[in-house]
């Protein structure tokens, strides 16, 4: 039984780490469609709580969410393989257009059929929003914790985990407060998967080794709060400013090629790991910036269900769950802006989402045929 699900989820997880293009925010809506409509797995308030339990971890939002997935079907081995399947197709990928960008000496050309899904991705997000906040909108609190998070990340006066912590428990609280209900017993677990000591390598100016390549991408893996979107200000003033590995110039592509490529975000490591040492490079980097996201999904995932037996620890999850999803609406009005540059990307973007929420068609297939016909289209 159990080699069964494990296969199941390596077959599932290597699929959505292979049409995952967009970044956290579609895989999240992929991941929604796979296993909450498609295969039944969980149910979409559990879902959802997944959901919040990842933003208030360090680390890596969807490929969390993965893990957590497959600890949830699996045990600790489904933990493992549905984290590395979701992984293992980025780093091919990114490996391939890093081979090829270190002998040109440019982006290859096959970025721009990456590009041309991006409408798609959005499509598939609203698609999953307009889903989850059924579930998680549940009342006037939460709706209204949903809409200041909302203004409060497009305003960017706070970081994500402010908001999170501010609007989302603060709402969960008020919420049980006027309920009446309830016992303080066990809201203090809330605060469990989000503490992570501060204590990061320490590190001086020195040669490229495998040891110092490990301690950089570790310490954004065990200390970056919310998506891979941040990535790059984390990581600049390591490899640019204090270690002198890279230029500006190629920081940004690295940044651009794991934005751009389907998985999660984070494989921006694999890229500059293989500038840096070649697959070898690639494969120190890639496990270095992971390796927190298996620790801390293992250590907060058995606190997950004890958060619902608590009404007041429940109620708080309810507001993060409220706030996560904001976050998510604001991400997709920064993917519009990237994404609808033209008529024809607008008209695809509207075209996939009827299809979607119309005849609930593929995403596989909707994200397979746009990407087919702009390779053929941008061949001489």
């Amino acid at each position: 039984m159990n080699g069964g699900r494990l296969r199941e989820l390596a077959a599932v997880f290597l699929k959505l780490g292979t049409i995952g293009f967009g970044g956290p925010a579609a895989h999240i809506a992929l991941m929604e469609e796979e296993v909450v409509r498609r295969r039944g797995w969980l149910t979409r308030q559990a879902f959802l709580d997944l959901v919040g339990a990842t933003n208030l971890i360090p680390g890596p939002n969807s490929t969390e969410l993965a893990i957590h997935l497959g600890r949830m079907r699996a045990g600790v081995p489904g933990l493992l393989v549905a984290g590395l399947a979701f992984i293992l197709p980025a780093f091919v990928i990114v490996c391939g257009v890093a081979w090829a960008y270190v002998r040109a000496g440019t982006l290859p050309a096959v970025m721009t059929v990456f590009r041309s899904v991006a409408p798609v991705m959005l499509a598939i997000v609203v698609q999953a929003l307009v889903k989850l906040a059924r579930t998680a909108i549940r009342n006037a609190w939460l709706a209204a914790a949903a809409v200041v998070a909302f203004a409060a990340a497009l305003a960017r006066p706070l970081d994500e985990v402010a908001i999170l912590v501010g609007v989302g428990l603060g709402a969960g609280l008020i919420g049980w407060a006027r309920s009446g209900k309830g016992s303080v017993n066990g809201v203090a677990t809330l605060a469990v998967p989000g503490l992570v000591s501060q204590a990061a390598p320490v590190l001086a100016k020195t040669a490229v080794s495998s040891g110092s390549l490990f301690l950089v991408f570790l310490k954004p893996g065990a200390l970056l709060f919310g998506s891979g979107y941040v990535l790059l200000a984390f990581l600049r003033a390591d490899l640019v400013e204090r270690l002198g590995w890279l230029t500006n110039a190629q920081l940004l592509d690295a940044v651009v090629v794991g934005q751009v490529t389907p998985g999660p975000v984070f494989t921006t490591a694999t890229f500059v790991g293989y500038i840096l040492g070649g697959l070898t490079g690639a494969a120190i980097a890639t496990a270095a910036i992971f390796l927190p996201a298996f620790v801390f999904v293992w250590i907060s995932a058995p606190l997950i269900p004890l958060l619902r037996r608590s009404r007041l620890a429940a109620a708080m999850l309810d507001g993060v769950n409220a706030a996560s999803l904001a976050l998510m609406a604001a991400v997709t009005v920064t993917l519009a802006r990237e994404a609808l540059v033209s008529v024809l990307a607008l008209g695809v973007a509207v075209a996939s989402l009827v299809l979607l929420l119309r005849f609930r068609a593929s995403p596989t297939f909707l994200i397979a045929a746009v990407g087919l016909i702009a390779w053929l289209g941008g061949r001489p």
